[in-house]
């Protein structure tokens, strides 16, 4: 339900939150009570012309409201209350979103805040509620306003899987006519059929254009075994088929089944065992969501870290190895004229090295990158360079295991006739980890492995016999989980290597952006920092 609240009848309320110019252009504005448009606007109207120059107070009363604001540059950020409001929970309400200002818009000019308009307001919405304030932190708002929609992300992972797993059904059930047809041929006739006239290709060349839907496989408990079923009874079925005729069929038509007619067999079998079709679904061609988003800013300065950890099954690291680069790409060759200041964090094992053409020294005294030539200019990113250029590059080993941002710990046990292996992770709280995966190869397997408890996702690949244990994120809230299945009876060493993947947008050189220079003087271009730490090669021997 709905609750309009008037400022009539309602004591202590923030009527609206703007961002205003202090030529009183009204860049970003949001009410939280039930107010007509035209008296907002009236409000926000007479704000500038109440504001005095060499004032110290940051607040202005009228008869009927108050204006409590903070200058930001040349804007200002408002909040417009009643009078009996709580000046104090004002203030500090002011504070909070003068932190998340920032954290949405990269320049504080009427150009970057009109730009995150939407952002801003979203985040707005988060901090006050109904004209107060809730209780919550710029960490809290930013998570909230940047969640995702993990049914969408498991959907899809569904569908994948179910794909994979049907693909390998056909290309066995194949491979299974095939030899049957070779087979009876050469008992009747001694010779041997050409596996082309067969049509082999064409089961998977029709499985291709279509996809299948249904809500038993991919991440999830129980999918891999609702896949097993499939296949089992698909080949059951299968079985009770009568032997092609060996009987050559006349010249120009050999034995190939059209198409159409294949896959409608496969549809009709599918759809008896309860499966939902979708036919002619194909996704649109050179559109990829992993495809990495060009740079929209002048100037974008990337961190990346490259983890290559091997950590022992029983307990300490055999390698662990970060190698850093600080990459540069500019979209106009007239900003490539800068400097970049940068500052590192306080990490003695890390060592630098800068590219042979920027200024060492310069680097080493004020930790500056500059070109040696200062008339030359950085040169410009290319199309098909979407890295931009290396400034510099750094390396950090150690042994201690301390600093490997997660492990993993596998304790497989045979128990009569299957083999219970339990699995858990363990995350530093010095990273929030993103799309973690923990690849564990199986013994091979007719069925998909019994997950009797999992913190998480899981997904069955059986063409390479891996179990896939999949979490979204791990924060403070999970910086511990376990996972349980069962297998057949297999040897220890069979579950190693493990293998695991993930990204995290804080580093461990704490490298960052602290400013550009131009070198022929002006007013510096705009610029943007990605930092990423992402797993080159990350196991568990």
């Amino acid at each position: 339900m709905l609750l309009a609240v008037s400022p009539d009848n309602q004591s202590e309320v923030v009527l609206a939150a703007s961002i205003v110019s202090k030529s009183g252009k009204v860049l970003v504005s949001r009410q939280f009570v039930d107010m007509s448009r035209i008296r907002i606007e009236g409000l926000l109207a007479a704000f500038p012309k109440l504001v005095g120059t060499g004032m110290q107070h940051t607040y202005v009363e009228t008869e009927n409201v108050r204006y409590v604001y903070q200058p930001i540059e040349a804007l200002y950020l408002l909040l417009v209350t009643n009078k009996q409001s709580n000046i104090l929970e004002d203030l500090e309400t002011l504070r909070l979103l003068s932190k998340l200002v920032p954290e949405y818009s990269m320049s504080l000019d009427e150009e970057g805040i009109c730009k995150t308009a939407f952002e801003l307001i979203f985040a707005f919405d988060e901090v006050i509620s109904l004209g107060h304030k809730e209780n919550v932190t710029v960490a809290q708002v930013k998570q909230y306003c940047e969640m995702e929609s993990h049914e969408e992300k498991l959907h899809k992972l569904v569908m994948q899987s179910k794909i994979n797993e049907t693909k390998d059904v056909m290309k066995r059930k194949a491979s299974e006519i095939d030899k049957s047809k070779i087979e009876k041929n050469r008992s009747d006739k001694g010779g041997f059929m050409s596996l082309q006239a067969m049509g082999s290709g064409r089961i998977e060349s029709s499985f291709s254009d279509m996809s299948i839907s249904s809500g038993g496989g991919g991440f999830g408990s129980g999918s891999g075994i609702a896949i097993s079923n499939e296949v089992d009874s698909f080949s059951a079925k299968s079985k009770g088929r009568p032997p092609s005729s060996a009987t050559a069929p006349p010249k120009g038509l050999g034995m190939k089944l059209g198409k159409s007619q294949r896959t409608n067999q496969f549809l009709e079998s599918l759809k008896a065992e309860g499966e939902v079709i979708y036919e002619d679904v194909q996704p649109k061609a050179g559109v990829s969501k992993s495809a990495a988003l060009p740079p929209t800013d002048p100037i974008t300065l990337t961190v990346e870290e490259k983890l290559i950890v091997t950590l022992k099954r029983d307990g300490g690291v055999s390698d662990f190895d970060v190698q850093g680069t600080l990459s540069l790409q500019i979209l106009s060759h007239e900003d490539g004229f800068i400097q970049v200041q940068i500052e590192s964090g306080e990490n003695p094992g890390i060592i630098f090295k800068t590219h042979p053409n920027v200024n060492k020294e310069l680097f080493a005294n004020e930790n500056i990158l500059g070109l040696k030539d200062p008339n030359r200019s950085f040169p410009t990113g290319q199309s098909g360079d979407a890295a931009g250029v290396g400034l510099l590059k750094w390396r950090m080993q150690s042994v201690d295991e301390s600093m490997v941002p997660i492990t993993i710990n596998c304790w497989p046990s045979v128990s009569g006739n299957e083999t219970y292996v339990s699995i858990e992770y363990e995350a530093s709280s010095a990273f929030d980890l993103r799309n973690v995966v923990i690849s564990v190869p199986l013994p091979a397997l007719r069925e998909a492995p019994n997950v009797r408890q999992i913190d998480g996702e899981w997904r069955y690949d059986s063409r390479n016999s891996i179990l896939e244990w999949a979490v979204l994120l791990i924060d403070n809230s999970n910086r511990s989980g376990s996972m349980e299945f069962v297998v057949p009876p297999a040897d220890s060493s069979t579950f190693f290597p493990i293998s695991v993947r993930f990204s995290a947008t804080s580093t461990y050189s704490n490298l960052k952006v602290a400013n550009i220079i131009p070198v022929r003087g002006g007013t510096p271009a705009k610029f943007s920092q990605r930092m990423q730490l992402i797993t080159e090669n990350y196991q568990v021997v």
